[in-house]
């Protein structure tokens, strides 16, 4: 069994930064795979970016150049790091975390983009 926690969200300028967190414990015993979703107010949950297992790493067009995902193993905790925010990025961030074949999502945190 695996617990995530994502935390990291709040309130920001347009063109300020953010840097979610996604922590995952429990009995883990090889790398993890992070994904990281948002679900903005009457829309679907959309991807925004991955980090596999061996380390590769994609982001939605709209995030490239804005958005990095990175993953510290030795705390099991993977970290999207958004800059640039714009307020279309407003949305519930939630971590997806693949382990032994069985996925896991966090709990989400909000990320609001306004002036």
């Amino acid at each position: 069994q695996v617990q995530v926690v994502d935390s990291g969200g709040g309130l920001v300028q347009p063109g300020g930064s953010l840097r979610l967190s996604c922590a995952a414990s429990g009995n883990i015993k090889s790398a993890l795979m992070m994904a990281w979703y948002r679900q903005a107010p009457g829309k679907e949950r959309e991807f925004v970016a991955i980090i596999t297992s061996g380390g590769t790493t994609n982001t939605i067009p709209s995030a490239k150049g804005r958005f990095t995902v990175s993953r510290d193993d030795a705390k099991n905790t993977g970290y999207l790091q958004m800059n640039s925010l714009k307020p279309e990025d407003t949305a519930v961030y939630y971590c997806r975390v693949v382990h032994n074949g069985f996925v896991y999502w966090g709990q989400g945190t909000q990320v609001t983009v306004s002036s």
